[in-house]
C-alpha cells in the first residue's frame, strides 16, 4: 500500500455559479494533481443558502465528501437527507439528538482511510458545544481507525480559526478553516505536522462580495436593513487547496493553495 495519500479541498460552493465552477474547472485539477479524495463545503450551494438533496446528489458526481456549517439547516430537505446521506457532514459539535454526523472514514481506490471531521465554531455564531474539546473527542476515536484526520473547522474568527490550528497541531493531518468564503494566503505546515490555513475560500461568482450579488450586499450595509441575498453570476472564482500526507504517521508532506479566476462569464 502507498506510504502516501492526498486530498483536494474546494472552499465552500456558493448557488449555481459556484456549481457550474466545479463542473467546469475540477477536471484541469484532477488532472495536475490526482488526489485521492475530494472534498468541498457544501452548506451554501443550493441557491447561495443551504443545501437540497437534488443540489447535494449533483454535487456527489464531482466530490467524495460535502461538508457544511451553520447554514447546513436552512433548507427544511436537508434534515432527512443528513439521516440518508453520511457522506454529508453537519459540525460535529452540535447538541445530541440532530440528524446526521460530523465525521466519516473515506477509503480511498487503493484501500487508504481518510477520516474527514466538521466542526463549528462559537466566535460571533451560534453558542454550541466547545469544538476544541469535542475535537477531542472524535479525534480520540477516529485514531483508532486512521491516523490521517481532515478537520473543516466552519468558524467566522479568524483567531479561532488559528488557535484551532494550534491546538490540533501534531493531532490531525490538516485543519481547514471554512465560513468567510475570503482565501487566505497563510497556508503552511505546522512544527508537528499539520497543514493549516485560516480559510480555503469559495467557489462562486467573480464580481461579488463572498459570493453574493454585489449591489444588494453593499445596499446591506447602506441601509442596515435585511436583503434579500441572491448569489452572483457574473465570472468564477474558484479557490481550493492540495494536500499531501504520509499515510502512516498522518503528518502533511506538502500544501499548495490553488485559486482560478475567470472574469467575464455570466450574466
Amino acid at each position: 500500500m502507498p506510504d502516501k495519500v492526498s486530498f483536494l479541498f474546494l472552499g465552500d460552493v456558493i448557488g449555481r455559479p459556484g456549481r457550474r465552477g466545479l463542473k467546469k474547472y475540477l477536471p484541469s485539477l484532477l488532472e495536475k494533481y490526482s488526489p485521492s479524495l475530494i472534498i468541498a463545503n457544501g452548506e451554501n450551494a443550493a441557491g447561495g443558502i443551504g443545501i437540497t438533496e437534488k443540489v447535494g446528489r449533483e454535487l456527489f458526481a464531482f466530490v467524495d465528501i460535502l461538508t457544511s456549517g451553520n447554514h447546513i439547516w436552512d433548507k427544511r430537505e436537508a434534515i432527512e437527507y443528513l439521516k440518508r446521506e453520511p457522506q454529508l457532514l453537519r459540525p460535529a459539535n452540535y447538541p445530541p439528538g440532530n440528524p446526521g454526523k460530523g465525521t466519516y472514514v473515506f477509503r480511498t481506490e487503493d484501500g487508504q482511510k481518510v477520516a474527514i471531521l466538521n466542526l463549528q465554531g462559537r466566535v460571533f455564531m451560534e453558542p454550541l458545544d466547545c469544538p476544541f474539546r469535542r475535537a477531542d473527542e472524535e479525534i480520540e476515536a477516529l485514531k483508532a481507525v486512521t491516523p490521517v484526520i481532515v478537520v473543516d473547522f466552519h468558524a467566522e474568527a479568524t483567531s479561532e480559526k488559528q488557535a484551532m490550528g494550534w491546538y490540533l497541531d501534531g493531532k490531525v493531518s490538516a485543519v481547514i478553516g471554512t465560513h468567510t468564503h475570503v482565501v487566505t494566503a497563510d497556508e503552511r505546515i505546522l512544527p508537528k505536522g499539520t497543514a493549516f490555513i485560516t480559510d480555503v475560500g469559495m467557489v462562486g461568482g467573480y464580481e461579488s462580495i463572498i459570493g453574493i450579488r454585489k449591489e444588494q450586499a453593499i445596499k446591506r450595509f447602506l441601509t442596515a436593513r435585511p436583503q434579500r441575498f441572491e448569489p452572483a453570476k457574473k465570472g468564477i472564482f474558484l479557490s481550493a487547496l492540495f494536500v499531501e500526507v504520509n499515510s502512516q504517521t498522518g503528518k502533511a508532506l506538502s500544501i499548495k493553495r490553488e485559486v482560478i479566476t475567470e472574469e467575464e462569464s455570466g450574466d
